[in-house]
């Protein structure tokens, strides 16, 4: 691999793509939308919070079956991009389309299905972004890149949440004549999100360079996926380190999706915070957690990327520990920033350990088995928080599953060795 094999736009580019998706989790996934769901469609919190999760793990079960499928093919194929332009249009419509979900509970259906899509459709997109990481950039700057691309992608959150929140949620009166009485003012968040989305990942498709396309006919490149897909499989003892890592990552990327999924959730719900609130606490986790990933980015280069997903996976796990027991709101948003630090880290370093693992010829594969094990059990975090919080009559007793899957992924990744930098 040449020292420089991508230029100085095409890498910025890529970076920009982190800031332009950020609004679909930021906005939808966890602050806003997820709030007002819980809040004011949802016949209840408890009911709003067990939907969620069902939502959650059902589009999280078809990213596990598609992504190392979609992968495998993709790399028979070459280009990665048509591929990337299709999960993005599918997601930026489904995130428009929330517009439609009035607070009622009458609307609950049509805001799971669209959400289902929505991060099916973003989750699928990541695949092939990813797999862009090791070609744009040189071996020994691969954790500088992932960490500024995540730097970059949680402040693009937190600049859509400040838009969200301050140009319609608190303006008074909200623009366009919005309707408060139906959540008008609230519902445009999905527009925001899409238009953000579908503006900021422009730049990918102009300036980063793609792989060129393979000369196959479309069958002939899914039955070759397909098998490659199989081969992988079957020959799983050629790459022992890498699957400790998948199985690794499976766990604590449970973790680490439930948490993102229901923080809003856990806000509204435990702490009684409004849509508006929920949103001001978005703006606040996700400045902390983009200086997390930006200040790490260098760290996970000196010292390696298994060490820096070890040190962020154990912040995580104390600080949320106390997160769950403290009682005043002011506690609740002093830990939750402390928490945000490290969330950002453990999945930047994570990208970048994939990205040193995974073999040239195999990338996307590889991003797709990362992706899969991000959701392979990915159903089971957000299931098993929603059941037990509605067992127990508690979101603090749901949410304590969380850090199981942390310490357990630690355990599991512990033994993993880091491949050396090639000379």
């Amino acid at each position: 691999m040449p020292d420089d094999p991508g230029s100085r736009p095409a890498r910025a580019a890529w970076c920009l793509y982190d800031w332009a998706n950020s609004a679909f989790p930021a906005v939808i996934l966890t602050f806003v939308f997820a709030a007002y769901f819980t809040t004011a469609v949802a016949a209840d919190p408890i009911a709003g919070t067990r939907a969620w999760g069902t939502a959650v793990s059902l589009s999280a079960l078809a990213i596990a079956v598609f992504s190392p499928v979609l992968g495998a093919i993709a790399d028979r194929g070459g280009a990665r991009k048509p591929w990337l332009a299709a999960f993005t249009i599918l997601c930026v419509g489904a995130t428009f389309a929330l517009w439609w979900v009035a607070p009622s509970p009458d609307y609950v259906m049509l805001a799971l299905v669209l959400l289902g899509i929505g991060n099916f459709a973003f989750e699928l997109g990541i695949v092939f972004y990813n797999a862009m990481l090791p070609e744009i950039v040189s071996h020994d700057r691969i954790g500088r890149l992932s960490g500024w691309g995540w730097g970059l992608g949680y402040a693009g959150g937190l600049v859509c949440l400040v838009v969200v929140l301050f140009g319609f949620v608190q303006a008074t009166p909200p623009p366009f004549g919005l309707d408060t009485g139906a959540a008008e003012h609230v519902r445009m968040a999905g527009p925001i999100a899409a238009a953000w989305f579908a503006v900021f990942a422009l730049p990918l498709f102009i300036w980063v360079p793609d792989r060129p396309r393979i000369a196959h006919a479309p069958i002939d490149a899914v039955r070759e996926g397909l098998a490659q897909l199989r081969k992988t499989i079957a020959n799983v003892r050629r790459y022992r380190t890498a699957t400790r890592y998948l199985i690794a990552h499976m766990i604590y990327a449970d973790g680490l999706n439930t948490l993102f999924a229901f923080g809003g959730v856990y806000a509204a719900g435990t702490f009684a915070m409004k849509v508006d609130e929920v949103i001001a606490f978005g703006i606040a986790l996700n400045l902390t957690a983009g200086l997390g990933a930006f200040a790490f980015a260098w760290i996970d280069d000196r010292i390696g990327a298994k060490r820096t997903i070890m040190i962020a996976l154990g912040a995580l796990t104390l600080i949320g520990a106390a997160v769950l027991v403290v009682e005043s709101k002011a506690m609740f948003w002093a830990l939750g920033l402390a928490l945000g630090i490290f969330f950002g880290p453990a999945q930047a370093a994570s990208r970048s350990l994939m990205a040193r693992l995974a073999p040239a010829d195999m990338r996307a594969e590889m991003f797709g088995l990362f992706a899969l094990s991000g959701k392979a059990t990915a159903f089971v975090g957000p299931a098993l928080l929603g059941w037990v919080a509605a067992a127990a009559n508690s979101q603090r007793i749901g949410m304590a599953t969380v850090l199981v899957f942390f310490v357990v992924g630690m355990v599991i990744l512990a033994p993993v060795r880091e491949p050396p930098d090639p000379a």
